[in-house]
This record gives C-alpha cells, sequence and structure tokens, in this order.
C-alpha cells in the first residue's frame, strides 16, 4: 500500500505558499491507517525502551496505539494548561513566536528510555523541545518517530543527535 496515496496535500492551508498534509483522509482509512501503525511498529523491532511519548494532539493518534500494541506505557506531552498535576514546562521558538509545551514530572524518570512520536516533521522545534523535557525529568529518548517527514525544511537536522524515523517523505 502506497501511504502517500491516502494523505490529502491543501495547497494553500492555513496560509497562502503552505502546503498542508492532512491525515485525516489516512486516518479515515481503516486499512491505510492499521498499515502505518503496521510500519510504525516494525520500525521500533530491536530498539529498547520502556514508554511512548506522543506530541498533542496528533501524535497521541499514532502514538497511544503503539504503546498499546507493543505493551508499552503512553505519556502525552500537551499544550499549557492542559495537565492537572506538578508539570514540567518548556517553552520553544516556533517561525513567528513561540510556543509551550508540559509534561507530568512523574510521567517517567531517570533511566527511563522513551520513543517520541508525532504525525510529522517539519522544521523539528517541537520534537526538539520534547526530547528536552523528556531529558530534563531524567530519562533518555531513544528515537523519534514520525508518519511524514518534510524533507526542505531540515526537521532531521536539529533533531542530529537521536535516531530519527519517519515514513512518508514530501519535498515541502
Amino acid at each position: 500500500m502506497d501511504l502517500k496515496s491516502t494523505i490529502r496535500v491543501i495547497e494553500g492551508y492555513p496560509i497562502e505558499g503552505v502546503s498542508f498534509k492532512d491525515i485525516t483522509t489516512l486516518l479515515k482509512d481503516k486499512e491505510a491507517f492499521n498499515y502505518s501503525l503496521d510500519l510504525l511498529e516494525e520500525a521500533l523491532e530491536g530498539l529498547e525502551f520502556d514508554y511512548i511519548v506522543g506530541i498533542e494532539s496528533r501524535g497521541f493518534i499514532f502514538g497511544a496505539p503503539l504503546a498499546d500494541r507493543l505493551n508499552k506505557g503512553f505519556v502525552p506531552v500537551r499544550k499549557p494548561g492542559k495537565l492537572p498535576g506538578e508539570i514540567e514546562k518548556i517553552s520553544y521558538d516556533l517561525e513567528y513566536g513561540n510556543n509551550e509545551l508540559e509534561m507530568h514530572k512523574d510521567a517517567i524518570g531517570k533511566g527511563d528510555r522513551v520513543i517520541i512520536v508525532d504525525d510529522l516533521i517539519a522544521t523539528g522545534g517541537s520534537a526538539k523541545a520534547a526530547a528536552k523535557l523528556v531529558e530534563t525529568l531524567g530519562a533518555e529518548v531513544t528515537a523519534f518517530e514520525f508518519l511524514i517527514e518534510l524533507d526542505d525544511l531540515n526537521g532531521r537536522d536539529v533533531l542530529k543527535d537521536y535516531k530519527v524515523i519517519s515514513l512518508v517523505k514530501y519535498d515541502h
């Protein structure tokens, strides 16, 4: 199955000049969604890890079922104000402004190994911020895993110190 053919591309969304990769068409296709999970699962074979960390919100869509399939815990990294417990927070820069991510302080700990999952890597900013959160809590990032990679935005370069796995590549 060609996963790329199940992803709708919307030109000019959310702003002119952007070529948006819409995964809702993949998700509604039960065979494509299941196949994408199969490929993500296979790509993790041989890697040692304790948890899957999913970045809000589309990282939850792939991370939670992967954690279930692999009998691992799932840890959400959320946008500000969504977690009720004691949190660790990190700010990071976007192309036009900044953002924050949060994780419960007791979600992972020293010596834990994690896979960080999201639907797409573009510039790598949110992924790198998630890694810093994980490492602040004493855990280690074993790898990053993405459904889609936008090659020309060089997010992989930002994550050069980590193993990066992606299934579908686009030139922005």
